[in-house]
């Protein structure tokens, strides 16, 4: 087992040598609400990594935009969801007291705590373990243009 050796009572130990790590920032321009696909970018820093097998951990560095692994092949399952998200938190909803930033503000913080600001994917044999119909999503839940910050870090061999 690379990585690991036994201990004198057969339990495994984590050896000294240190697991390869690539990391890297992307950004994501956003042009308002919806989902950007950047599954590719992320299979970029896959392969820069040299890395055959591991997971990869992607990890948004806001408070009002989420990532999603969703269908990326009709999209309006997308825009379904998105339709569903915005009825159960609307825009403009007047128990909101925070709205320093406007009326999508309260809302896009609840859809970012609601969704996730992480995902993991494994790889192997140099390629995302991602299902057919799967792809890795920033979801933008402010009306303005943004500009968001997407750290990926490879691990493994």
């Amino acid at each position: 087992m690379a990585g690991f050796a036994r201990a004198s009572g057969g339990d495994l130990i984590a050896s000294r040598s240190p697991m390869p790590v690539h990391q890297a920032v992307l950004t994501v321009f956003t042009e308002g609400p919806g989902t950007y696909e950047f599954t590719d970018r992320v299979m970029v820093e896959l392969r820069r990594s040299g890395l055959t097998r591991g997971v990869i951990n992607i990890f948004c560095r806001h408070t009002s935009c989420s990532l999603v692994i969703f269908e990326n092949a009709d999209p309006s399952a997308r825009a379904d969801l998105e339709a569903w998200m915005d009825r159960q938190v609307p825009a403009g909803d007047p128990h909101f007291t925070h709205t320093a930033e406007g009326p999508d503000d309260m809302p896009a913080h609840i859809k970012m705590v609601l969704t996730r600001t992480t995902e993991s994917v494994p790889f192997a044999d140099g390629r995302l373990l991602l299902g057919t119909w799967q792809g890795v999503f920033l979801w933008e839940h402010r009306s303005g243009r943004e500009q968001r910050s997407v750290v990926v870090t490879v691990l493994g061999e």
